[in-house]
């Protein structure tokens, strides 16, 4: 599942022939790693990672968490998580047994599911808004728009400069990742 198809982009920015679609198409892949930086996982996807632990938790670092298919010990000789005795919150990705036994014998090697199962239409919008802020930047305003231009940035957010317009980042507001996540 993509963020964007390359006919949402090309609707997005009124453009009707195959030109520019290889440059729009770099475009469009670049926006999901902006746009998961600030809200976690958009599209779904399998992650293996080491993750290290002991105690009652273990937080997998990419989120959200859709399901958890393995957690192995990295080490010889130690014995695979039976993850249905597991509770996953999946926002955090916070695993911890439904029983509160505790997580010995770390690192581990998790495989699990991060994403969300739909693109929720706020964060799609936010993507085509970026979109055609990053293109115009480029490229200037779509064929056949008229009007003043709307990708200057007068109050930049720190840290984000002028790539990602401050319409984007309020859409993504209410799927922003809680501090310390991501």
């Amino acid at each position: 599942m993509a963020l964007l198809t390359l006919d949402e982009a090309k609707a997005q920015l009124n453009i009707r022939t195959t030109a520019s679609d290889v440059e729009l198409q770099m475009y469009i892949d670049a926006l999901t790693s902006a746009i998961e930086g600030y809200v976690g996982v958009v599209e779904e996807r399998e992650v293996t990672e080491t993750v290290t632990g002991q105690g009652p938790a273990v937080v997998l670092l990419q989120t959200p968490v859709l399901a958890v298919t393995s957690l192995t010990p990295v080490q010889t000789g130690g014995t695979a998580v039976d993850v249905a005795r597991l509770h996953v919150d999946g926002p955090s990705g916070v695993l911890a047994y439904a029983d509160r036994t505790a997580f010995s014998c770390g690192p581990w090697t998790a495989v699990y599911t991060a994403g969300r199962a739909t693109v929720p239409p706020t964060i799609k919008l936010a993507a085509l808004l970026l979109l055609q802020h990053l293109w115009r930047t480029k490229n200037g305003p779509a064929r056949g728009a008229t009007g003043a231009d709307d990708y200057a940035v007068t109050e930049p957010v720190p840290g984000f400069g002028y790539a990602v317009p401050n319409r984007v980042l309020e859409l993504l507001e209410p799927f922003k990742l809680p501090p310390g996540i991501g």
